[in-house]
């Protein structure tokens, strides 16, 4: 974690006649509310200088007065020519409102969505738009001669690359970045930002495996040894790597056997925040998603996408006390398509009343369908609570659609019996029982563990292995603090922990605890270690987190340490 330090901007020269504004904060910024780790962000701008300027892609409102001083201190907003736009949302449009505020005169180039977009966010505003529909250019003089890439995804259906060939530079927005904020503006030593960059990619990547693919198509041919993408280090030193690692990642995600329809509609970023929770808790339990926004996809699209999948889940907004258009046409494909066989799920976000969400709800049961969790209805902006509890729920969904698939597969064969005895023998592999607390704000979580070992003398050093669909797998990177409570023999906190609790279910209840460094202490534990995540290791279906035990004492000192003893090893 960072020591609380002001926002600044930094001003950088990047190539010839370009320049980065870095917009930092050390804290996790609440529009990123969907994203979990807390290392500050970067968020990245670009002022490019020819005969004509530009400015690509402003931040977003929380870095608003800052930037704009940082700006106006080196040139005049009445020169600008051009504001060049990655995507647009309400949060950025702020920023945006204050240029054109100062210089209306500025041409805004953005993708037809983007547009769109800009009419409903701004509708006060007459703004001189260059919409950009295909691969188009744009002519700054002396060489910059910008070439626009659309890049689309359900997340991002606006979203637009642009590669500079004065610069060779590619200017890639939300794809290939990471939430870190620090003074390296290049990635030098980019190994120690590999754990950031997949963790961004499996929250914001992953349930858009198919469009993201197509984009990195769309890129390849680009002579570009530099990427400039929105947040964290321009790339150049692990440029091949992160390229290399995106497209492996990719075919995991479209290999997997399993997989859901995620289909949605999204006013104001509401609900497609909440998408993104319920997409990431279906990621982290090894199920792929295919997120589809039915603002902007045919009905054969959507059509396939329900064939293909286990199971749907549909989310809207209301307006007006009636879902979108897009959303009840959505609606009609799917209940066209799917049988009853499919595992359903229904979200949404709402302003005053919630009847899109009653809509869904009710035309899926008279349907006939089973839900994979109680229907979602968030108020507003979703919080810290209500994105972890959608996460969760998607996991829960996820390992319904598994157990489902596991129950349809044939059995008896030999390789089955091979297995069976393999899975046996490992069983016997025995570990102490624990419980792994875990506090962020508001939110405070828990895990039984088994598979716990001491790891190193000096310093003292333990290694847990976290299951990647388990809630508190987001709490548990570099820096982050838990506290282990090793339970005694016989106590019944092991029966308490071992059930499945339900998306936002209160681990605690009934239970004794007192504040920990970075979870509850469980009073009736034997013994406890308040630990610090030093390393992760990704093994298979699990993080192998090493920690490093910073303080611990003995609760009960006649006690004996719980053992787990399995008949198998395929489950805890």
């Amino acid at each position: 974690m960072f020591d609380a330090k002001p926002r600044d901007v930094q001003v950088l020269p990047t190539a010839h006649q370009t320049l980065v504004l870095r917009s930092r904060t050390w804290d996790r910024l609440k529009f990123e509310i969907e994203y979990a780790l807390r290392k500050g962000t970067t968020a990245n701008s670009y002022w490019i200088e020819g005969d004509r300027t530009a400015l690509i892609d402003p931040p977003g409102e929380s870095f608003s007065e800052i930037f704009l001083a940082a700006l106006t201190a080196r040139w005049n907003l009445k020169s600008l020519d051009y504001v060049i736009l990655g995507h647009i949302n309400p949060n950025r449009a702020k920023t945006l409102e204050k240029i054109l505020t100062i210089n209306p005169q500025i041409t805004v180039v953005c993708s037809n969505p983007a547009a769109i977009a800009l009419a409903k966010i701004l509708p006060e505003l007459s703004i001189n738009c260059r919409v950009i529909k295909n691969e188009e250019s744009l002519d700054l003089g002396q060489g910059h001669v910008l070439q626009f890439i659309p890049t689309p995804s359900p997340r991002w259906s606006d979203h637009l690359c642009t590669y500079d060939p004065a610069t060779r530079i590619l200017y890639t927005d939300k794809l290939f970045g990471a939430h870190v904020c620090g003074d390296q503006t290049f990635d030098e030593g980019w190994q120690v930002y590999s754990e950031d960059r997949r963790y961004y990619f499996d929250c914001l990547m992953a349930p858009h495996a198919n469009q993201i693919t197509t984009a990195l198509e769309k890129l390849a041919p680009y002579d570009a040894p530099l990427y400039a993408p929105g947040h964290g280090p321009l790339i150049r030193y692990g440029l091949t790597e992160l390229v290399q690692s995106y497209h492996t990642w990719l075919t995991e995600q479209k290999n997997k056997a399993n997989r859901v329809a995620l289909i949605y509609a999204s006013a104001y970023g509401n609900t497609a925040t909440v998408a993104q929770a319920i997409a990431r808790g279906i990621t982290k339990a090894g199920v792929a998603v295919e997120a589809i926004n039915c603002e902007f996809t045919d009905a054969e699209t959507i059509k396939t996408a329900v064939e293909n999948a286990g199971g749907f889940i549909m989310g809207s907004p209301t307006l007006g006390g009636h879902a979108p258009t897009q959303v009840q046409t959505a609606l009609g494909i799917v209940l066209a398509t799917a049988d009853q066989t499919k595992l359903a799920g229904v979200f949404g976000s709402y302003g005053w009343s919630g009847e899109a969400i009653d809509m869904l709800e009710q035309k899926f049961r008279d349907g006939g369908y089973r839900f994979g969790f109680d229907p979602i209805r968030v108020k507003f902006t979703p919080t810290d609570q209500i994105i972890k509890y959608c996460e969760e729920a998607g996991t829960d969904f996820a390992q319904t659609l598994k157990r489902q698939a596991k129950k349809r597969q044939p059995k008896g064969s030999a390789t089955d019996s091979q297995s069976a005895r393999l899975e046996q023998a490992v069983g016997r592999l025995v570990g102490s029982l624990c419980v792994v607390t875990v506090a962020r704000e508001e939110v405070n979580s828990a895990m039984l563990a088994s598979w716990v070992s001491q790891a190193s003398f000096s310093p003292p050093g333990l290694t847990i292995a976290v299951a990647k669909e388990r809630a508190i797998e987001d709490f548990t990177y570099g820096g982050d603090r838990f506290v282990l409570n090793i339970l005694p023999e016989g106590n019944p906190l092991y029966k308490q922990f071992i059930k499945n609790y339900a998306p936002g279910e209160d681990r605690f209840a009934d239970i004794a605890t007192e504040p920990g460094q970075g979870g509850l202490i469980l009073t009736e534990a034997l013994a406890y270690l308040e630990c610090r995540v030093e390393k992760r290791l990704e093994c298979g279906d699990h993080w192998l987190i090493y920690a490093i035990a910073d303080t611990g004492k003995v609760l009960h000192e006649t006690g004996l340490t719980a053992v787990h003893h399995r008949k198998t090893g395929s489950y805890y």
